[in-house]
C-alpha cells in the first residue's frame, strides 16, 4: 500500500509515495527549498508543488515543525508566526483537494523510526532526536508515542538548546565535529537528567555522517545509536499517520 508523505523542514519541503509495508520511499523524493518567509501561504505552495511532482491523488500526510494539535499549530519555531492557530488541514487540504493529516515533524520521524527503523522492538523510555536546523524530539515509553514534546526548546546555557547545538548552528558558527559533538553532548546529558531514556536515537541528515560525531559523545548513560531510515524518516511517518486515518 502506498501512500504519500510530505515533511516540511526549516530549509526544505521535502516528499515521496512510501510503500507502507517496507517503510521506504517507493520512488526518489522531490524537495523543493523552504520559502522565506515561510507564511502559512508560501509553504502550502511549497507542499503543493512537491505533491503535484507525483500526480498524486489521495490521502496525504504533512509533518509540520512545531506543535500540532488536532490540526492546528501552536508554536512555529523555525517558520513564519502567522502559522500560530492556523488549522494546517483545513489550509493544505483545501489547497491540495485531497484528505490530509498533519502532525509534528519529530513525532512522525520517531514513529517511523520506532516501527521500521533503529527503535522497532525497543521498550521501555526511547527518545528519537532529530538535528537539523532545528532539534526536535519523540518521545516514547514502551513504544507509545507522548506527542509534542519539542526539547529542542529546552533552556540551555541560556537559549533554546537549538540554537547552541542543532545541525544549523554546526555550520553557521563552523563548528567541528569534535566542537559540536562536545555540544550535542551537553544537551544530551540535560535530555537525560530529565527523562532517564534507555535509549537515543539520533536522526535527522546529519545522522548519515553519525560516524563522524557519536563516538566523540562520552558520559551519557543511555545506549546511543542512529537512526535508519534517516532524514526519509518524516516523511514514512506521515504517510502512516495518514493511512491511519484514512
Amino acid at each position: 500500500m502506498n501512500v504519500f508523505g510530505v515533511d516540511i523542514g526549516g530549509s526544505g519541503i521535502k516528499g515521496a509515495p512510501v510503500d507502507l509495508e517496507r517503510g521506504d520511499l517507493s520512488e526518489p523524493r522531490h524537495k523543493v527549498l523552504t520559502p522565506h518567509p515561510a507564511t502559512p501561504e508560501s509553504v502550502t505552495d511549497g507542499v503543493a508543488e512537491v505533491v503535484e511532482h507525483f500526480g498524486w491523488s489521495g490521502p496525504v500526510g504533512i509533518t509540520f515543525p512545531g506543535v500540532v494539535t488536532g490540526s492546528v499549530i501552536r508554536t512555529a519555531a523555525n517558520v513564519d508566526k502567522k502559522w500560530i492557530d492556523t488549522d494546517a488541514g483545513s489550509l493544505l487540504g483545501d489547497r491540495l483537494g485531497l484528505p490530509v493529516t498533519v502532525l509534528n515533524d519529530a513525532d512522525a520521524a520517531g514513529v517511523a523510526e520506532m516501527t521500521f527503523g533503529a527503535g522497532k522492538g525497543r521498550e521501555g523510555t526511547v527518545l528519537v532526536m532529530t538535528f537539523g536546523t532545528g532539534i526536535g524530539s519523540a518521545l516514547f515509553v514502551d513504544g507509545k508515542l507522548v506527542p509534542n514534546t519539542e526539547l529542542g526548546h529546552l533552556e540551555l546555557n541560556g537559549h533554546d538548546a537549538e540554537k547552541h547545538a542543532s545541525t544549523k548552528a554546526k555550520d553557521d558558527h563552523e563548528l567541528s565535529w569534535h566542537h559540536w559533538a562536545h555540544r550535542v553532548q551537553k544537551y544530551l546529558a540535560h535530555v537525560e537528567m530529565l527523562f532517564s531514556p534507555e535509549l537515543f536515537i539520533i536522526g535527522g541528515g546529519v545522522s548519515r555522517k553519525s560516524d563522524k560525531f557519536l563516538p566523540l559523545i562520552e558520559g551519557i548513560r543511555a545506549e546511543i545509536i542512529p537512526a535508519q531510515l534517516q532524514n526519509n524518516a518524516g516523511i514514512v511517518g506521515a504517510a502512516m499517520a495518514a493511512a491511519e486515518k484514512s
